[in-house]
């Protein structure tokens, strides 16, 4: 027999205290709502970075999450006629970023490399973030040792091309068997052909285009003209103040509920001129490999797909063998933040921890609010 929604609120609100409670983890928000909104539960802990309580609204940085957001830009403009993924990159970005960024046995490879490429995370190329060049630390490693800084797309293209090695060619998409890895380099470039495209800044393409349209009265790129109380970005469990590197990647951010507002309208095909663009984010799946590397730990890995800007993910059945887990489209942050719906139950979740180091959380928390609502799967049909 399903269980009662007050029964079904109860289990989603112990799960939120369990997750508050790990170590290192001093916040948490946790959001499930119904296709038909006839389930709308959302629960917080923790304190604000001013030192209040953490509240429904509480806005949190939602990392690369954006990358979904972006992603949708982008095939905007491409319906709009005004770019063709399937170009490559030099088409829209000059020599300074395009040329050198991916060189193997002295071959430049980078007049390959393709927008739809980028959408996909096949390229190949180095993550400016994670990857580690040949000596010293990481760049996210020298962030969090030596402190704030702004970061320029040149600047960026320069240290991937000069100082950090491709992983693989530019992969053939028509091909056979296509190989992906996930980088942070891939989607930095995307901003910058967003900008060039546009010939705006990113905040005013995303207000133009998704904020207003949708509604989305709580989603903002921090800056200085835009004070809001949020939960504290932590790196184990301590406040990180970045602004400056937030700012250098067009970081957003947004609530729980805004969160779910776009992905309603994305996955209703509310958000494109033609039910075929989404498609095009769904289909042509490429999964991750094992992390094999030091980089490859801290990133989305097997058994993680990628579309175009869009992750689908869920456990093996070897995982989960009496009841497996449907599966969920979304995307996920390296700061333990999470947006997906799952087709399955129709039910969107969205939440957040906002630390750092928690960056495999919400893969290990959306099987249990999907275990959750399945005993409740009346509310779900």
């Amino acid at each position: 027999m399903p269980e009662s929604t007050d029964i079904t609120a109860m289990r989603l609100k112990n799960l939120l205290r369990g997750l508050a409670s790990r170590k290192q983890i001093g916040q948490a928000v946790v959001a499930v709502e119904s296709g038909d909104r006839s389930f709308q539960w959302i629960g917080t802990e923790g304190m604000t970075a001013s030192g209040g309580r953490v509240a429904e609204n509480t806005p949190f940085f939602i990392a690369s999450i954006d990358k979904m957001y972006n992603a949708t830009v982008i095939l905007m403009l491409s319906e709009a006629g005004r770019l063709d993924v399937d170009d490559p990159i030099g088409a829209y970005l000059p020599p300074t970023i395009a040329r050198g960024l991916h060189q193997i046995r002295g071959r430049d490879l980078s007049e390959e490399i393709t927008v739809r490429h980028l959408l996909t995370h096949t390229s190949g190329l180095a993550d400016w973030l994670e990857d580690y060049p040949k000596r010293g630390p990481s760049m996210i490693e020298s962030i969090l040792e030596g402190g704030d800084r702004m970061l320029t797309i040149e600047e960026l293209a320069a240290y991937v091309g000069n100082r950090l090695e491709p992983h693989f060619p530019p992969q053939d998409l028509a091909g056979g068997r296509v190989r992906a890895r996930y980088s942070d380099t891939n989607f930095m470039l995307v901003i910058a052909i967003i900008e060039q495209v546009t010939g705006k800044p990113l905040h005013e393409v995303h207000r133009e285009m998704l904020y207003e349209p949708l509604g989305l009265r709580e989603t903002w790129f921090p800056g200085p003209d835009r004070v809001t109380d949020s939960m504290p970005l932590c790196v184990r469990g301590r406040p990180l103040d970045i602004p400056l590197v937030i700012e250098s990647v067009r970081g957003i951010c947004s609530t729980a509920g805004d969160m779910i507002v776009f992905l309603r309208a994305l996955m209703s095909g509310e958000v494109f001129q033609t039910r075929e663009t989404l498609t095009v984010m769904q289909s042509n799946w490429h999964r991750f490999g094992f992390p094999l590397d030091r980089a490859a730990l801290r990133s989305p890995g097997w058994p993680i797909e990628y579309g175009a800007g869009l992750m689908r993910f869920r456990l093996p059945r070897l995982f989960t063998p009496a009841s497996p887990m449907p599966a969920v489209l979304g995307h996920t942050g390296s700061t333990g933040c999470w947006l997906f719906w799952c087709p399955e139950l129709n039910v969107f979740l969205a939440g957040s921890v906002n630390e750092v180091t928690a960056g495999a959380v919400p893969f290990r928390v959306a099987p249990k609010i999907l275990s959750i609502l399945r005993k409740s799967s009346s509310l779900w049909r």
